[in-house]
C-alpha cells in the first residue's frame, strides 16, 4: 500500500509542470501525531524546564477606566503578591490611569508574561479579582469578544445585548454551564475565561447573538453534543444527523421611503419677484395712498359680499321642500289591482253556477250538502209526536 502510494505521488510529480501546487501534498502523516493525542490539553511548564530565566526583559502597559480606580487600590497589593510568586513585577499609575507588568530575572516561564497581560486586561473591564486571578493558571484561558462594532444601531444592540443575557440571566448561566466558561457582558465587550474549546464556542454564540441570530439555538446544540458525547459508541462518528438544523425566517418587513432626489443643476432657481415689482408691472405702484386704499376696500367688499351670498344660499337650502313623488302610478297600481279582484269574483260566480246546475241534476241534489231534514229524521219527528198524543 505505502508503495503503490508513493508511486503514484512520483508520477504525480513526473507529470506536473514546474510551478503548480498539487493538493494534499503536505498531508502525510506526522510521526509525533497520532491519534491518542489530545490537541485541546495544555501541558505543565515547571521551573525545572527553565532553570536560567530569561535573557530579555517584556513589559505590558494597560489603560483601565476612571471608575475602575477605586476598585483596583484596594485589591492591587493582593495582584502584587499573587504576581510575585511567578517572578512578574507590577505597577499601578493613577495619573496616566495605567496598569503595568514586566519580567523579572526570577521569571522562569516565558509565557507567564501573557498570562499577566491577560490579568490586567480582566481587571480593566470589570472582572472580579478572585475571578481574573484564575488566568494565571495553566489551565485556565481567556478571551476579550469586541462587540461593539457589529452592529452600528444603537438600539439594536442593546436589545441583542440583553437577549445576550437572557430573563434574569439565565441564557448567560446556561452558556456558561455548557462550555465551563466564566463570562462577563460589560459595555462593548464581553470578558470570557475558561478553556479553549469553550472559550471558542463562546466567541461563536457571541458574535451569532449579537448579528440576530437567537443563543438558544445555540444552547440546543450544546446540550445535545454534551449528551452525545458520554456515550462512548457514538463518540468517534459525525453527529450531523443528531444536530437540529434551524431554518430561517423570512420576516416581512418595512419597506423604505426611497425620496427621489431632484436633478443637479449647477445653476440657482430664478429670483422671484419682489412686492415692489409687482406692483410696477400691474401700474398699481405709482398711484396715491388713497386710490390704493379705495382699490383694496373694494376687492375686499367683493369678496365679503360672496362669503355672505354663499352663507345665505345654505341657510335657504335647509328650508327647501323635498319633491313629491308622482301619484299617477299609484293609481294604476290601485286600478290594476281592483281589475283583478273583479275578474276573480266573475270567475267564482261563474263556477258556483256550474256547480248548481250539475248538482240539480243528480239524484241526491243539494240536499246532502245543505242542513235540510231528512225523510229519515222527518219519520222519527212523526212518531214522537203520535206519543206524545197518546201520551195527553
Amino acid at each position: 500500500m505505502v508503495d503503490d502510494r508513493d508511486r503514484q505521488q512520483e508520477a504525480s510529480t513526473s507529470d506536473r509542470k514546474p510551478g503548480t501546487r498539487v493538493k494534499g501534498k503536505h498531508d502525510k502523516p506526522k510521526p509525533w501525531d497520532h491519534d491518542g493525542i489530545n490537541h485541546w490539553e495544555v501541558s505543565k511548564f515547571s521551573k525545572e524546564d527553565n532553570p536560567y530565566g530569561l535573557l530579555e526583559e517584556s513589559s505590558f502597559a494597560i489603560l483601565f477606566p476612571k471608575y475602575r480606580e477605586r476598585y483596583l487600590r484596594e485589591i492591587w497589593p493582593a495582584a502584587t503578591k499573587a504576581l510575585k510568586e511567578v517572578g512578574i513585577g507590577c505597577e499601578l499609575n493613577l495619573v496616566e490611569g495605567s496598569m503595568t507588568v514586566r519580567t523579572t530575572r526570577k521569571t522562569w516561564d516565558p509565557y507567564i508574561i501573557m498570562k499577566a497581560r491577560d490579568l490586567l486586561k480582566l481587571l480593566a473591564r470589570s472582572v472580579p479579582y478572585p475571578q481574573a486571578v484564575k488566568v494565571l493558571n495553566d489551565d485556565m484561558q481567556c478571551d476579550i469578544i469586541k462587540i461593539g462594532g457589529l452592529v452600528r444601531n444603537k438600539e439594536k444592540f442593546v436589545k441583542r445585548r440583553q437577549r445576550l443575557l437572557g430573563p434574569n440571566g439565565a441564557t448567560l448561566k446556561a452558556l456558561e454551564l455548557l462550555t465551563n466558561c466564566y463570562i462577563l457582558v460589560q459595555g462593548n465587550t464581553v470578558s470570557a475565561m475558561g478553556p479553549f474549546q469553550g472559550l471558542k464556542q463562546v466567541r461563536r454564540v457571541v458574535e451569532d447573538c449579537i448579528k440576530n441570530v437567537h443563543p438558544i439555538y445555540h444552547i440546543k446544540t450544546l446540550m445535545i453534543k454534551r449528551e452525545l458525547a458520554k456515550d462512548p459508541a457514538l463518540k468517534e462518528e459525525n453527529w450531523e444527523r443528531f444536530l437540529p438544523k434551524f431554518k430561517k425566517k423570512n420576516v416581512k418587513r418595512k419597506k423604505p421611503v426611497v425620496t427621489k432626489k431632484k436633478d443637479y443643476t449647477p445653476f440657482p432657481p430664478p429670483q422671484q419677484p419682489r412686492k415692489e415689482d409687482l406692483e410696477l408691472e400691474s401700474g398699481e405702484y405709482f398711484l396715491a395712498q388713497q386710490e390704493k386704499a379705495k382699490r383694496k376696500k373694494a376687492v375686499e367688499q367683493a369678496q365679503q359680499a360672496e362669503r355672505v351670498a354663499e352663507k345665505k344660499r345654505r341657510r335657504q337650502d335647509a328650508f327647501v321642500p323635498p319633491q313629491a313623488s308622482p301619484a299617477q302610478p299609484v293609481v294604476q297600481e290601485v286600478r290594476s289591482a281592483n281589475a283583478d279582484l273583479a275578474e276573480m269574483t266573475q270567475s267564482l260566480k261563474k263556477k258556483a253556477k256550474k256547480s248548481l246546475k250539475r248538482d240539480h241534476g243528480d239524484e241526491g241534489g243539494l240536499d246532502q250538502f245543505l242542513a235540510v231534514p231528512s225523510e229519515q229524521n222527518a219519520d222519527a219527528s212523526g212518531k214522537k209526536k203520535k206519543k206524545k198524543k197518546l201520551a195527553g
